[in-house]
This record gives structure tokens, C-alpha cells and sequence, in this order.
């Protein structure tokens, strides 16, 4: 594919960064409408939910598109900040409905449990070490944050 192609539908590398990660928001909704569907409970839905993030360090020791362009999130030009943030409100919102609780306690357990799962699949590629991730997420388990 040559560069004048790329700029045929993306003028500018911000128009190509936005539409990168609206379609990898696009494809997270999808992801978990399939969760929600496959599943007949909240326990299998949040479980169900942690084991994505860890298919992904499977697939090589890669993460979540959210969380590496939201280390970078100053440099980043303002239409790609924004569907960045989408793709972390499209987990949140997601989670805060699997949770079941009033809005306000599962709006902030959402957020919780999503910051808990994308920094476990970080720590884990850091060390290039599946095992830290499920360690991880178990001892979430075990705190209660997330149901066993």
C-alpha cells in the first residue's frame, strides 16, 4: 500500500490514530456482546471478561490497545485522546453492568476492576510472564474485587 493511498482516507496521522482506535473499540463492544451472550451469569461474565486480556499476552505478549496508547495519552493528538478514552468508557460501561449493583457503587467497581485487569496484563508483559497475570487477577479473586 503506498503513503498517497493512506492519505486518500487519512489525511493526517491523528485521523489515522483516531480511526485505529475507534475500530478497536468497535471490535471491544463486539467482544463483549459476545461474552454477554455466551454466558449465563455475572461470575461467568467477569471471568470470561479477564481471560480477553489474557488471551492477548498468549497472542504474543501483547496488551490492551487502551492501555499502551494511554501511557503516551499528553502526545497523543486530541481525536486519538478522545477514542482512546472510548475504548476504556466501552470496558467500564460493559463491567458496570455486569457488576449488578446500585449505579454509583458499580460505576466505581467497573473502574476498579477494569484499572485491576489492565495493569495485571501490564505487570505480566513487563515480565513477559502469563503466570504474574493470573496470579494477579486470583489474588483479585481473593480480595473480593472480583467475583471467584
Amino acid at each position: 500500500m503506498k503513503g498517497a493511498s493512506i492519505h486518500y482516507h487519512f489525511p493526517t496521522k491523528a485521523d489515522l490514530g483516531a480511526a485505529v482506535a475507534r475500530r478497536y473499540s468497535e471490535d471491544s463492544a463486539a467482544v463483549l456482546e459476545h461474552l454477554w451472550d455466551k454466558a449465563p451469569d455475572r461470575v461467568s461474565w467477569l471471568r470470561d471478561y479477564s481471560h480477553t486480556f489474557h488471551k492477548s499476552l498468549e497472542n504474543g505478549n501483547r496488551i490492551c490497545l487502551c492501555s499502551f496508547m494511554s501511557a503516551e495519552h499528553d502526545d497523543l493528538p486530541e481525536p486519538v485522546q478522545q477514542e482512546v478514552l472510548a475504548v476504556s468508557e466501552v470496558n467500564v460501561s460493559w463491567l458496570s453492568a455486569a457488576t449488578a449493583m446500585s449505579p454509583e457503587d458499580s460505576d466505581k467497581r467497573a473502574r476498579a476492576i477494569f484499572a485491576s485487569v489492565a495493569g495485571a496484563q501490564l505487570m505480566a508483559r513487563s515480565r513477559a510472564d502469563i503466570a504474574v497475570f493470573d496470579t494477579l487477577i486470583d489474588s483479585h479473586r481473593a480480595a473480593s474485587l472480583m467475583p471467584s
